[in-house]
């Protein structure tokens, strides 16, 4: 396959593994660039010297091109940063951010930087920053997908912009792959389906409670982690959505932040009080739900942790390796193209 994303990162196909915490690791990352796509490694709960040790096992793993996530509004997001650029990482991904910054010096060593984005106003900004290319997430993606479905807001941003789009959010197999490049992206993002693999480090209980669920049974808030946010419906979810979060829970979980930091406790809170309430209530909100969704994903703790996922889902039924996905997926999305040149005649 030939796209402008297959060009740009220099893959075989254009299809891309979303930085996921605790899912998109050096492993699954390089098991996807080996299959001929790419990976971001998720950064967000990696220390700047854990974000270098799992670069160079990435570059252990595979020859490929790979990427990594910088995720701005993150505790330690920015020392995570500077340790993807100084280790010339080839793709970088920017979310939650500006990334101006981040592509004017990617660009100085032949980088590039695609921008997660969710509506139109963001696209555009990220294109005037340097973004050389844009993931769009949809409503039906897991985690922070945007208000507008993939199927409307592919288009729109692709309408917005001149750079290429990859669309995330629905897609799991040929039939989203095929719809999504109609829709005017030139490459897909396949988060759920990547990790519920056998490469995927995810929990064997998640995985089979997520192939048991549908795609009504989850649950979209931005009671979680203070931001709207897409979660496997389940009892502990419907729980902490409920909670939200309260003066209490936003002390100890500044402690906790503190903890990720390794910054003395009162550095911090004097730091997020200069950034003002909203970004100190923000960083709350991500501390706690970042034990529930490590409990979910790493130990398969549904009783108390939160796994995130998307409405897709509920169109998955097997566990293959993640060489199977790739291959499948390119084969019907070709079957099905030719099957609509035959039909469009």
């Amino acid at each position: 396959m030939k796209t402008r994303i297959t060009e740009l990162f220099k893959i075989k196909y254009p299809i891309i593994l979303p930085g996921m915490s605790w899912i998109s690791t050096p492993e699954l990352v390089a098991a996807v660039c080996n299959a001929g796509g790419i990976g971001w490694l998720a950064t967000g709960p990696l220390k700047p010297e854990d974000t270098r040790a799992a670069i160079k096992r990435i570059r252990k793993l595979t020859d490929k091109p790979f990427g990594a996530g910088a995720t701005l509004l993150m505790p330690g997001a920015r020392e995570n940063a500077e340790v993807l650029l100084d280790e010339k990482v080839p793709v970088i991904n920017v979310s939650l951010g500006k990334c101006g910054w981040i592509a004017e010096r990617a660009h100085k060593y032949g980088g590039k930087v695609i921008a997660t984005v969710v509506n139109e106003k963001h696209a555009m900004g990220a294109e005037q920053q340097g973004a050389d290319a844009l993931q769009v997430t949809g409503h039906e993606a897991a985690a922070h997908g945007g208000q507008v479905t993939t199927m409307v807001l592919v288009p729109a941003i692709v309408n917005a912009v001149k750079i290429p789009v990859v669309a995330i959010g629905g897609i799991a197999d040929g039939r989203g792959m095929a719809a999504a490049l109609a829709l005017g992206a030139e490459g897909v993002g396949m988060g759920t389906r990547l990790s519920m693999t056998r490469e995927s480090p995810v929990a064997l209980t998640t995985i089979e409670a997520q192939l048991k669920a549908g795609i009504e049974d989850t649950l979209y808030s931005n009671r979680f982690d203070g931001l709207h946010c897409r979660v496997l419906k389940t009892p502990a979810a419907e729980k902490a959505i409920r909670q939200g979060m309260s003066l209490p829970r936003a002390f100890f979980a500044s402690i906790r932040i503190a903890k990720l930091m390794e910054l003395p406790w009162f550095k911090l809170a004097i730091g997020t009080m200069l950034q003002g309430p909203k970004t100190m209530i923000q960083l709350a909100h991500f501390a706690t739900a970042f034990d529930k969704i490590q409990a979910a994903t790493e130990a398969g703790d549904l009783d108390n942790g939160v796994q995130l996922i998307g409405q897709v889902q509920g169109i998955i039924d097997d566990i293959p390796s993640v060489k199977q996905v790739m291959e499948r997926t390119v084969k019907e999305a070709r079957e099905i193209q030719k099957k609509m040149a035959a039909q469009l005649k």
